[in-house]
């Protein structure tokens, strides 16, 4: 679990590329929030996999794909680093930002656009199984195992998230069937 030492160098590193970001040199990336709802109490879990180097707990995320949409991308993303099987939302449900590392000591500032999805299932056989580990999260000890700051105002935010999807879910079903 990240404590207050790992907050601090999270921070400082993004310190570090600050210039990169106002001129406008950072990559954008785009992350899939996996949400499903807990079986045993109806409470939405948050699904978070480990990076590949350094192990920290992230949500999965990539570079842009040609002819895919932002949310597409999300859901191809989910499906490689944690097999997935989910539809995203459209649009997005909040940033992040954190520093990437290149090859040969690079490092840049990475954009992140988030989109929510829904995960209908899980594959048991997946691109990344191998170099990855996944785990199941109630969204504030999701927030508390993440390093960037960002990312984990957008995980404590899950529920709320969820909370609009269902009421706009009823008020659709109330238009079309009035009682």
């Amino acid at each position: 679990m990240p404590n207050e030492d790992q907050g601090r160098r999270a921070l400082s590193r993004l310190a570090d590329v600050t210039d990169q970001i106002l001129n406008g040199k950072s990559i954008s990336q785009y992350g899939a929030l996996c949400v499903r709802e807990s079986p045993k109490t109806d409470e939405p879990l948050v699904l978070l996999i480990t990076s590949r180097d350094t192990r920290r707990w992230v949500i999965p995320n990539g570079w842009g794909m040609r002819n895919r949409d932002p949310h597409e991308v999300a859901e191809q993303e989910a499906w490689e680093e944690a097999g997935v099987i989910g539809d995203a939302e459209k649009e997005p449900c909040g940033f992040y930002t954190y520093v990437k590392s290149l090859g040969k000591g690079a490092r840049v500032p990475a954009l992140v656009q988030v989109h929510l999805l829904k995960v209908e299932r899980l594959g048991r056989k997946f691109p990344e199984k191998s170099q990855r580990s996944l785990r199941w999260f109630k969204p504030h000890e999701a927030a508390a195992a993440v390093a960037e700051p960002e990312l984990k105002s957008l995980l404590s935010r899950v529920p709320h998230f969820l909370e609009g999807k269902v009421k706009d879910i009823e008020q659709l079903s109330q238009r079309r069937h009035p009682e």
